[in-house]
């Protein structure tokens, strides 16, 4: 073992490899879970996150590249959890012990998201805590899946499991485990969702220990130290290259789900030299249905803007030393339990558009138009012949917004995340389904100098003879992405399903439970596309036409938003 003290400055080179060999830490804890997972949404569409965090504050140290995003700053407030768990009950951790959660108002994010918390020792002493979160498929609730679009309280969502200690010293607490897969429609899935985290944080202990043995406890603390400090730097840095000044901007959500209602959120983005404020004054108060988000999830949601505007700085604590986050107490961006909070998803992709908006006006080069807006979180759910039960649930993919570089990216996946769509072909070959329509949706991106990207168009056909129940929770089915710097709003998103007299829309356009189909019967998504950037005017007339050409937009949608006719070159 390596115990040389740590040098007064850790030189360049040493703070360079420390910092690539704790990322490939978290990556490698990624890459376990996603290989062991059994349900798709982790194991193929990555929704999950593992990462390093302070022994005393809880704040994150380092994370691995393939997790979602949100979770960079949401997992700080879990293991925070679990520090303040200790402090109130006098309990010392052990090596071994694990904690378990999905306490969303403690931890951030929602109730299927659940959170493993470690601690990592080196020679009797606390180093680092280690933290495992992914989404798990099923934990009871009203609807399968748990995003019930009508939930009035947490209890109506899921099973809510506050910081408990699952292993104690290294062995598992087979209580706690027989209480979670009891509630829940899937628990083998569960299990070896469980089993997976588990796993990520057995791995992560064994790379630390190597790693500590090689360099010595002081060295890699004073490297975590430096590299906090070096992201503070850099983000004070950016934040003096752009001009001080105070900047608004507004945006709704559809409604709540259960008051057809739109509900607005608002941001001032003020920037007084080497400082920023997020002051989300005026957002619409805590509301009835799921569409509320706990404050965890708020101040993360603005690390996660903040990143995309300056994509460069690293995924620390220290990039948010400089940032100062105000969030009204009783509005939707502070709810208390049991407020329901299973749509975050939705909530935090408008935080993110408003802060997009916001920065536009004072720096539009490094920022890009409104993204499509919403994960179309949908369930499908229901029991096989044999009266087993299945539920397919999934997000789907829209339209990026334009940049003062380029178009927005085609369908693809939510800026809250790194998460990918996963493939119709695993969806069908899980469960009893048939995709009849996965295609672009032609004209659905906002017109601009660089239109935004295209949503997509999904059919899903219910193959089982015992058909099935489907709940939709989405947005943006009223309100479409903005452009920025002069570009065009986005198509809304569409949502239809069949019935014995033809298709049908929900009534509040954008969420509704209990859809009922039989065999042969499918439901329709139409995800919105991406705002434009910049006046359609100054579109390149040849990019029109290979827009046209290539059946991204239509010679009459060419005419209308750009002036564009046929022959025109």
């Amino acid at each position: 073992m390596n115990d040389t003290p740590p040098p007064a400055e850790i030189d360049p080179i040493t703070l360079a490899v420390l910092a690539g060999r704790m990322e490939q830490i978290a990556d490698e804890m990624d890459a376990t879970l996603f290989r062991s997972a059994f349900n798709p949404i982790i194991a193929e569409a990555h929704d999950a996150s593992h990462g390093l965090y302070h022994a005393e504050t809880g704040d994150t140290l380092v994370q691995g590249k393939s997790g979602l995003p949100i979770f960079v700053g949401v997992m700080s407030f879990a293991v925070r959890a679990v520090i303040d768990k200790l402090a109130e009950t006098g309990e010392t951790p052990q090596d071994g012990d694990i904690w378990i959660f999905n306490d969303a108002h403690l931890g951030g994010t929602h109730l299927n998201d659940m959170r493993l918390v470690r601690p990592c020792f080196r020679d009797g002493e606390l180093f680092c805590w280690l933290a495992s979160v992914g989404h798990w498929h099923d934990l009871g609730g009203g609807a399968p899946g748990n995003y019930n679009p009508a939930a009035k309280d947490a209890f109506q969502e899921a099973f809510v499991l506050p910081p408990v200690k699952l292993a104690r010293a290294g062995e598992i607490d087979r209580g706690i485990l027989d209480i979670l897969l009891r509630n829940t429609r899937l628990p083998q899935s569960a299990e070896g969702d469980l089993n997976g985290q588990l796993g990520a944080l057995d791995l992560g202990i064994r790379r630390m220990d190597a790693l500590l043995d090689e360099y010595g406890a002081g060295t890699v603390a004073a490297a975590l130290d430096a590299l906090s400090a070096r992201a503070e730097t850099l983000m004070r840095e950016e934040l003096k290259a752009l001009p001080d000044g105070r900047w608004e901007a507004e945006d709704f959500l559809d409604n709540d789900g259960i008051t057809d209602e739109a509900l607005p959120i608002r941001v001032a983005l003020e920037i007084a030299g080497d400082r920023m404020t997020l002051d989300f004054a005026g957002t619409a108060p805590r509301c009835q249905g799921p569409v509320n988000i706990a404050l965890p999830t708020a101040v993360a949601t603005a690390y996660v803007a903040i990143k995309h505007v300056f994509p460069m700085l690293p995924a620390n604590a220290g990039v948010m030393r400089p940032i100062d986050v105000k969030i009204p107490e009783g509005s939707l961006l502070s709810a208390e339990f049991p407020a329901p909070v299973g749509g975050y998803t939705e909530t935090i992709l408008r935080m993110i558009d408003v802060i997009f908006a916001a920065a536009a006006q004072a720096a539009p080069d490094r920022v890009v138009a409104n993204a499509y807006g919403t994960i179309n979180a949908l369930s499908i759910a229901g029991r096989r012949r044999d009266g087993t039960p299945w539920v397919m649930f999934s997000f789907y993919g829209g339209g990026h917004g334009g940049s003062a570089e380029s178009d927005g990216l085609n369908h693809g996946s939510a800026p809250i995340s790194t998460a990918t769509i996963p493939p119709m072909e695993i969806l069908e070959a899980a469960y009893p389904v048939m995709f009849r329509h996965w295609a672009l949706r032609p004209g659905s991106g906002g017109a601009g100098a660089h239109r935004g990207g295209l949503g997509a168009i999904y059919e899903i056909e219910v193959l089982e003879e015992m058909g099935a129940e489907v709940f939709l929770f989405g947005e943006r089915g009223k309100h479409p992405p903005k452009g920025i710097a002069g570009g065009g709003d986005a198509a809304t998103n569409r949502f239809s399903f069949e019935t014995d007299d033809g298709w049908a829309r929900p009534p509040m356009v954008s969420k509704m439970r209990g859809i009922q189909l039989r065999q042969g019967q499918a439901v329709r998504l139409e995800t919105p596309g991406g705002g434009g950037y910049g006046p359609a005017a100054d579109r390149d007339p040849a990019a029109i036409a290979r827009d046209v050409a290539r059946g991204l937009l239509t010679a009459d949608e060419a005419e209308r938003l750009y002036g564009w006719t046929e022959g025109r070159a």
